[in-house]
C-alpha cells in the first residue's frame, strides 16, 4: 500500500517536472504580462481617476468608473497570460458567465441599489447638505455612496436609505430649510387681523426665519371653539424643532400680552323639558 502511494506521488511529481520543463519560458512570460498588466491597470485607473476630477465629475462616481477601468484592463492581461502558458479561456468565460448570472440573481437587491446611486450621482436629484423627505423619513444629506445615501436628523443620527428606495418614489427636496406648518385657534371674540400681524411681528424678529420666503400667515378653517389661525414658515433643517418650540413661545406670549384669547374647547348644552 505504501509502495504504491510512492509511486502516485512519483507520477505527478513527474508530470509537474515534464509540465515545467516543456512551458518553463511560456510560465515566465505569463508571469512577466500578469505582472505588466497590474502595473498598467493601477496607472490608467488613476489617471483616469485624475481626468475625471479634473472635469468636475463627482467623485463617487469617478472612482467607480475608474475601478472599472482597472478591472477591465486586468482581465485582458489574464486572458493573455492564461493563452500563453496554453490554457483555453472559452470554458472560463462559459462558467464564469454562469457564475454572473446566479450572482446576480442572488445579489439583484444589492445591485439595484448600486444602480439606483449611479443614477443618482449621474441626475443629481439632491446634493449633501439638502434637506430631502423620502417615505415620510426626513433629514439632511449628510453622503452620497453608491449603494445608499446617509442622512442626518436634529438628534445627530444618521440614517442610510438604500438607494433603490430614492428612485422611482416620490421625493421631496427642500434644500438647506424645512417648512414649519402649524395651527392657531383663537377666541371668536379676538380680532383675527390683530392675531395674524402679532404672529407676523413675531416671526419678522426671529433672524432664522427664511427671509427669502415670507411666512404665510392667515385664517384657516372656522373651527367649532376658535377660528384656526394657519402659520406656515421656513427654518434652518438642523434646527427644526428647537426654533419652533422657541417661536410657539414667543407668539403664546405675545398674543397674550395683545389680549388675543386662545379658547378651550366649548361645547353647548341645552336642557329639553
Amino acid at each position: 500500500m505504501f509502495e504504491q502511494d510512492i509511486e502516485k506521488l512519483q507520477k505527478y511529481y513527474d508530470l509537474v517536472i515534464e509540465y515545467l520543463v516543456t512551458y518553463s519560458f511560456q510560465l515566465v512570460g505569463a508571469l512577466i504580462i500578469f505582472i505588466l498588466f497590474l502595473w498598467l491597470a493601477a496607472k490608467f485607473s488613476n489617471w483616469f481617476k485624475g481626468f475625471l476630477l479634473t472635469k468636475r465629475v463627482d467623485i463617487t462616481l469617478s472612482q467607480f468608473l475608474a475601478n472599472i477601468l482597472k478591472v477591465a484592463v486586468l482581465a485582458i492581461g489574464i486572458v493573455i497570460a492564461l493563452g500563453k502558458i496554453g490554457i483555453s479561456i472559452t470554458p472560463l468565460v462559459a462558467a464564469i458567465g454562469a457564475i454572473s448570472l446566479g450572482a446576480g440573481l442572488a445579489l439583484q437587491g444589492m445591485l439595484s441599489n448600486y444602480g439606483a446611486g449611479l443614477a443618482i450621482i449621474l441626475t443629481r436629484p439632491f446634493k449633501v447638505g439638502n434637506t430631502i423627505t423620502i417615505q415620510n423619513v426626513t433629514g439632511v444629506v449628510k453622503e452620497v455612496r453608491l449603494p445608499n445615501t446617509v442622512l442626518v436628523n436634529e438628534e445627530e443620527e444618521d440614517i442610510i436609505i438604500p438607494n433603490k428606495y430614492l428612485i422611482g418614489d416620490i421625493l421631496h427636496n427642500s434644500y438647506e430649510n424645512k417648512l414649519v406648518d402649524m395651527s392657531i385657534g383663537i377666541s371668536y371674540d379676538s380680532d383675527p387681523k390683530l392675531a395674524i400681524a402679532t404672529i407676523n411681528h413675531v416671526l419678522a424678529g426671529f433672524d432664522w426665519v427664511d427671509s427669502s420666503k415670507p411666512a404665510q400667515i392667515g385664517i384657516d378653517e372656522f373651527g367649532d371653539s376658535a377660528i384656526n389661525i394657519g402659520v406656515r414658515y421656513w427654518v434652518p433643517t438642523t434646527r427644526f424643532f428647537e426654533l419652533k418650540y422657541q417661536a410657539n413661545l414667543a407668539i403664546f406670549e405675545q398674543l397674550k400680552a395683545n389680549g388675543i384669547k386662545i379658547p378651550f374647547p366649548q361645547r353647548e348644552v341645552r336642557l329639553l323639558q
